[in-house]
């Protein structure tokens, strides 16, 4: 890793975060949010990335929302290449996602639902690294941090398409960080637990080691400054996930059942 991508993620001056105006983007863009910073900040809902912008403004960072729709991937590319011309964006923190699950009658999910899911989580994943990249690449500094979840190491029984579209990315990041390391370009997932999010909130089932969204944003950060290949957490639960992948199959498949993730 070069010493200028190194910096950049100590010190980031300019960061974007898409997915800002939920629990985790929200936490992240509070906590980075400070003077002499320039935020960007990504959300859907134009009421609710006002309010983040008018809270990381308080807080002294200059702040830019922006509410380009990330399922539309070629103007998601459009938009945050004509974001990367305009500012030298240091960090990009690829947060937005979207999930489903199994509804109550045990009925699978529609394929209309799993297209809506992949065409956030990982379609439009791929986009915002599609639309930040070349600007890094020409000036061979720069960081991706893309947030997977710990359900990319092992899928939950309820969220099918939502653990694929993780897994996906998981794979996405780590293959991204062994072609850009030598370009001076960081790369990071983000494997997050259970964290107290409206998204989180609809999960059926266990929510062991649930955290806040703040206290998940200052492990990001702390991650992200050390230029961890995975920021994964809660360590237990980490290592719990971990195992159910190493483990046969029919074991991992009855532990989960077991910890209450399955019906």
């Amino acid at each position: 890793m070069s010493v200028s991508a190194t910096r950049s993620g100590q010190h980031p001056s300019t960061i974007l975060i898409t997915g800002a105006t939920g629990g985790i983007g929200a936490a992240l863009a509070r906590s980075y949010a400070q003077p002499g910073r320039t935020l960007i900040l990504h959300g859907r809902d134009p009421a609710r990335l006002a309010a983040v912008t008018r809270e990381c403004e308080a807080l002294g960072a200059q702040v830019q929302g922006v509410t380009f729709d990330l399922r539309d991937a070629a103007a998601a590319v459009a938009a945050l290449r004509s974001l990367s011309s305009r500012h030298t964006i240091d960090l990009a923190i690829v947060n937005a996602g979207v999930s489903s699950a199994i509804g109550d009658g045990l009925e699978a999910e529609s394929w209309e639902a799993a297209k809506a899911v992949l065409a956030v989580n990982l379609d439009g994943a791929i986009a915002t690294v599609a639309g930040v990249l070349p600007e890094m690449r020409r000036r061979r500094t720069g960081q991706i941090a893309l947030v997977s979840s710990l359900a990319a190491y092992f899928g939950l029984p309820v969220t099918p398409t939502y653990c694929a579209s993780k897994a996906a990315l998981k794979a996405y990041g780590e293959a991204l960080r062994g072609w850009l390391a030598p370009q001076g370009i960081a790369v990071n997932v983000v494997m997050p637990g259970f964290v107290r999010t409206p998204m989180s909130e609809r999960f059926r089932g266990a929510r062991p080691f649930l955290m806040s969204p703040e206290r998940a944003a200052t492990r990001i950060l702390r991650g992200l400054a050390r230029n961890r290949a995975r920021i994964a957490f809660p360590r237990r639960l980490a290592f719990g996930m971990w195992c159910l992948a190493a483990l046969p199959a029919a074991l991992s498949q009855w532990i989960v059942r077991a910890a209450g993730f399955g019906r």
